[in-house]
């Protein structure tokens, strides 16, 4: 059974007691986590509530204070190199050199995964295909728009076949036509076995795709587990959004009441 298996078995990605100070303040405080193999894995919170410092901890960008972050066993921060061969990463806003066309970043992507130049054409030429790109490989960054940007960095993220996708709320920005595509590429990715770990405050989408969500705020996890573990603690019929605000705001009522914020 799964839950007689080691960790570095049966987990892809493994929080321990992850905490992030900034000064004084606290991003992050002592989270503790798992993702599983196969499982779509949705981060959830307001603006502020620490899903991008999280994933950057995850990325090895920024060093815990406390605590620690693994990806297939491999410490985030330590092995950053060796953990980033099975990660495909989306940030929330790419950023690329304004000079260098589109195919050009794609290229420079795969070289640095060890990908042969024959290999990087294929791939990219399908990606973009599949991301409705094709037109704009050969246009500079610097012309393209903030949806396209995003097209073009999922692109390079899917560009090694990794093992693990790691995505900062992958569909802002998109159009609708590109959303779909990105939530068929979510699950064909976990129906190949693989794992998918994403920030969203895009509660609707989260339900669509999730198999179990992790609520966070003010840098805490208010709650973590699938829809019906979590309307079975909080309200029978509710949906993720209702789930949500009955999370956050038990949290308020605590910090109003001199509990913890």
């Amino acid at each position: 059974m799964l839950n007689e298996e080691p960790w570095q078995d049966r987990s892809v990605i493994r929080i321990e007691r992850l905490s992030r100070r900034f000064g004084e303040f606290e991003a992050v405080r002592g989270i503790d986590l798992e993702v599983f193999r196969g499982e779509v894995f949705a981060l959830l919170g307001p603006n502020g509530a620490g899903k991008t410092t999280t994933i950057l901890m995850l990325m090895g960008l920024l060093e815990p204070s406390s605590g620690a972050a693994f990806i297939e066993g491999m410490d985030c921060f330590a092995n950053r190199e060796s953990v980033m061969r099975h990660v495909g990463y989306l940030p929330e806003e790419p950023i690329f050199y304004d000079y260098l066309r589109g195919r050009e970043v794609a290229s420079f992507v795969g070289g640095m995964h060890g990908l042969s130049s024959e290999e990087v054409r294929l791939r990219t030429e399908r990606l973009a295909e599949r991301f409705g790109l094709v037109d704009a490989m050969d246009e500079y960054a610097v012309n393209y728009s903030r949806g396209m940007r995003k097209k073009l960095a999922l692109v390079c993220a899917l560009l090694h076949d990794p093992s693990v996708l790691i995505l900062d709320e992958p569909t802002d920005g998109l159009d609708p036509y590109a959303t779909r595509t990105v939530h068929n590429v979510v699950r064909q990715f976990a129906k190949e076995g693989r794992s998918v770990f994403f920030s969203t405050h895009l509660l609707d989408q989260a339900e669509k795709l999730c198999d179990r969500v992790g609520v966070l705020y003010k840098g805490k996890l208010a709650g973590v587990g699938c829809l019906e573990e979590l309307r079975a603690n909080l309200c029978e019929e509710g949906s993720l959004e209702e789930i949500f605000f009955a999370l956050t705001q038990e949290r308020e009522t605590e910090a109003a009441g001199g509990g913890e914020g």
